[in-house]
């Protein structure tokens, strides 16, 4: 292990059950208590790439800040957050020990589920009871902040979302099975065009933006990103990886481009995200995606 990865902190990710495989892509548990003590700065903090996904956060234990572009510290204000897709890569920094439950949405999910236009919740975190005010979203943020574990955060949102997911489906066509973005972004575009009865162009990718926030360009720059960082994980264990060769098979332009997207999406080139990766705590979040 790098010593800069911390023996005592925790990083989970949890699969929902199947039935909500259109709905909940997955969740991820952080859990830095046992190690509050001695943390450094650079192990506290947390690195997450642009995403399609919609996400949400509740802090069990803890608390933390934002990290902008320079350096400084934005404090997050709430425990309990919705975020929209993110077009760029962001990074946190908690204050110690924390207790955090993540969950990643498809976004055209929650957009039928609750009816947010998720164009104005690109980039943003908001509260979750400033958007969704409803009594049963205050219950669940209620027993979600009160959790023991994450076993029991994982009950809980499978207790509250299966009952609104399975008496949607009953009225809409099924969602995709889970799968890569590069198979729900396709479903997407298919349904805006089927959905569009002669509509132009610039109404069905109005429709997909407000269904996924971002435009079918966006979501295939990230669809690519994607599927890159998987084959890289198999090819380091395979063996060395190419980079002119891999960005080819991708279907970049060349390495340069490969490199350039690698920046845009997770802000850093692919070697540099590659050893961080393995060797420090910080990236925690995709080693446990891969």
């Amino acid at each position: 292990m790098s010593a800069d990865r911390h023996p005592d902190t925790v990083a989970l990710l949890l699969v929902p059950s199947l039935a909500l495989s259109g709905c909940l892509r997955a969740c991820l548990w952080r859990d830095t208590t046992r190690a509050s003590g001695t943390l450094s700065e650079a192990q506290r903090e947390s690195h997450f790439a642009a995403t399609p996904l919609c996400g949400l956060t509740w802090t069990l234990q803890g608390g933390g800040w934002e990290v902008l572009e320079g350096g400084a510290l934005l404090p997050i204000e709430h425990r309990a957050l919705l975020g929209g897709p993110r077009s760029r890569p962001v990074h946190f920094r908690s204050d110690g020990g924390v207790r955090s439950f993540m969950v990643a949405l498809q976004p055209e999910a929650l957009h039928v589920l609750t009816g947010l236009d998720l164009s104005a919740l690109l980039d943003r975190y908001v509260a979750i009871e400033q958007l969704l005010p409803g009594e049963d979203w205050r219950q669940l943020n209620t027993q979600m902040l009160a959790a023991r574990d994450e076993q029991e955060c994982m009950a809980l949102l499978e207790a509250f979302f299966l009952p609104r997911w399975r008496a949607l489906q009953q009225e809409r066509t099924a969602a995709p099975e889970r799968g890569r973005y590069r198979d729900w972004m396709q479903h997407l575009a298919l349904r805006a065009i089927a959905g569009g009865h002669g509509a132009s162009l610039r109404q069905m990718e109005r429709r997909i933006k407000q269904w996924s926030g971002q435009s079918l360009r966006a979501l295939r720059g990230i669809s690519r990103a994607e599927a890159t960082f998987f084959q890289v994980r198999r090819e380091m264990e395979a063996g060395e990886v190419v980079w002119s060769a891999l960005a080819q098979d991708a279907g970049y332009t060349d390495q340069a481009h490969l490199c350039r997207e690698t920046r845009r999406v997770t802000g850093f080139s692919p070697e540099e995200l590659r050893r961080r990766i393995d060797e420090e705590e910080a990236f925690w979040p995709y080693r446990i995606w891969a």
